[in-house]
């Protein structure tokens, strides 16, 4: 508990203060990765309390193509959106759908960390200027990600269906390698 309240204190010192910018036709929020950086704009801490459900719609557009510095790294998985879970620390607990750019494909996974163990399983491709229908349902002990109805699950050790929100991120060994934008329109269902 004390190192949540840490990390929620650090995070607020961190977190950037631009207001969120909504297309006020459709409500999405833009996500910027800026160049040379990891954390996405609008990543204000906001606790997530109760979830049954993360539902969203995710929109990527030319700028999620990238070539990694090290080929390696290619096959890295970025941050799309999800929660940390059991009320610690995300890379204790939690669920995110990740993504990557690889075979010329903008490829879609699963993501999770079960008692600070990292695993990840593929979903789907999808394709860049469409909207995507995402969904992380919370089952007693499983995670079931769902995106454009393909199904998946993946083990879930968490009691606890609380922690904090996890935004955009290109995280691992390299930066963003130019500017990233993200578009997330949230309807998430908490109990």
């Amino acid at each position: 508990m004390r190192i949540f309240g840490l990390f929620i204190c650090f995070s607020c010192m961190i977190a950037c203060n631009h207001s969120a910018k909504l297309n006020p036709e459709n409500d999405f929020v833009e996500y910027i990765i800026q160049a040379g950086e990891q954390y996405s704009s609008n990543n204000t801490i906001r606790i997530v309390d109760s979830i049954s459900e993360m539902k969203f719609i995710a929109r990527f557009d030319s700028t999620a193509i990238y070539t990694s510095l090290d080929s390696i790294n290619q096959y890295d998985i970025y941050k799309l959106y999800g929660f940390s879970d059991n009320n610690t620390m995300h890379h204790a607990n939690s669920a995110r759908i990740g993504w990557c750019w690889l075979h010329q494909k903008l490829q879609l996974f699963g993501y999770i960390y079960n008692d600070s163990v990292r695993s990840s399983q593929y979903i789907k491709s999808v394709a860049l200027n469409t909207n995507i229908d995402c969904s992380i349902k919370v089952a007693t002990n499983k995670y079931i990600f769902t995106i454009d109805g393909t199904t998946i699950t993946m083990p879930r050790t968490a009691t606890i269906a609380k922690g904090y929100q996890l935004f955009p991120y290109f995280g691992g060994d390299e930066v963003a390698p130019h500017l990233i934008r993200i578009w997330i329109k949230d309807n998430s269902v908490y109990k």
